[in-house]
């Protein structure tokens, strides 16, 4: 594939008298690593959701390559009142597997994450590290070609952190096209090639990892970084 996965041309998003996206414009290729970074309300969540066509853009395009299979974690995985097989089992149902690719995919899922001497257990039951690894499983069993991620460790001990992390990049090395919301620039530096970073719903920056870190650099998102940004409205 020569052309980009998805891109994003003069997207804006309106929430009654809210504007939550304007003017966004960007692209993604398969196989980046990308993170996405900016202060509480700056539209990050918003964008994921455009991304994924989970939200109709108000005004500009949103393009996707035919067919994209793209698969998104929310910050606090939903998970179904069934054991962690029955979650897979589920989402490989819905994602239009055939039956006799199900059992192979569910193991090889479980495997994956570490999780494959739990099949029986309630996923509500799950350790938080757990779980996140379960949502991460159940994302992957459907090959999607990428994957968003809502602050997929915030809420998780370091050690279940680096679990999650290991896995990102596992599944990145592997050819995904990984976009990660994070709070954390340390995780951005370490998982991502590229950043992108909202400010009051625009895009203000575009830059490979190390351009964007770079302490000499005059782009949009040095107050950001610095710590320096104003209280909004």
């Amino acid at each position: 594939m020569t052309g980009p996965l998805l891109a994003l041309h003069d997207v804006g998003v309106q929430f009654g008298d809210v504007q939550a996206l304007q003017g966004v414009s960007l692209q993604l290729h398969a196989g980046e690593r990308v993170a996405l970074v900016g202060a509480n309300g700056s539209g990050k969540t918003t964008l994921l959701r455009v991304l994924n066509g989970l939200l109709p853009p108000s005004s500009g395009q949103r393009v996707a390559a035919q067919p994209l299979a793209a698969a998104m974690l929310f910050q606090r995985p939903f998970l179904l009142r069934l054991s962690v097989a029955n979650n897979l089992r589920l989402a490989l149902w819905l994602a239009g597997v055939p039956a006799r690719e199900r059992p192979a995919r569910l193991h090889e899922a479980l495997a994956r994450v570490g999780l494959q001497g739990l099949q029986a257990r309630a996923a509500r039951a799950l350790s938080g590290g757990q779980q996140q690894r379960l949502a991460l499983a159940r994302a992957w069993a459907r090959r999607p070609q990428m994957l968003l991620l809502d602050e997929p460790t915030a809420s998780l001990d370091p050690s279940a952190k680096r679990e999650v992390e290991s896995l990102i990049e596992a599944f990145a090395a592997a050819g995904m096209t990984v976009l990660l919301c994070t709070h954390n620039l340390g995780q951005a530096k370490r998982l991502a090639q590229r950043v992108l970073y909202l400010e009051a719903g625009q895009l203000r920056a575009d830059l490979p990892t190390p351009a964007f870190f770079d302490p000499a650099a005059t782009h949009g998102a040095q107050a950001f970084l610095r710590g320096e940004l104003p209280w909004g409205p």
